[in-house]
């Protein structure tokens, strides 16, 4: 019945021999993880896609290496991505943070990077 089966990920990163996604480490089956919705973005574009700390299991060179790929997919793409990685951060266009300084009230707060200049300048 292929209306109820599901999808088996055989997956082989570099240095390693050819697994089941389920015998895979949380790092490696992050970025099989990612590896397939990029493979999926090249093939039917989508209007925007939500990521939720996606990379929290990554080490920061393989951040760098999903930051690359979420700038480069930007251009046919719009992300909205959770996140606290400093390396993912730089790659954004746009950060939207949520603050409490008083209890119970959450505050928002947006820097555009390309108004960033302007910031250091009112600030110096």
């Amino acid at each position: 019945d292929l209306l109820n089966t599901g999808i088996e990920i055989v997956a082989h990163p570099p240095g390693t021999r050819l697994n089941n996604a389920k015998l895979l480490s949380g790092g490696q089956k992050t970025l099989t993880a990612i590896a397939l919705l990029f493979a999926v973005l090249r093939v039917k574009t989508l209007p925007f896609c939500i990521l939720d700390e996606c990379e929290a299991a990554l080490d920061e060179a393989n951040v760098y290496r999903y930051a690359e790929y979420l700038r480069k997919f930007s251009k046919q793409s719009q992300f909205i991505v959770i996140t606290h990685r400093k390396t993912t951060m730089e790659q954004a266009d746009v950060l939207y943070g949520v603050t409490m300084q008083e209890p119970g009230v959450s505050t928002l707060v947006s820097v555009r990077f390309e108004d960033t200049d302007k910031y250091i300048e009112n600030y110096e």
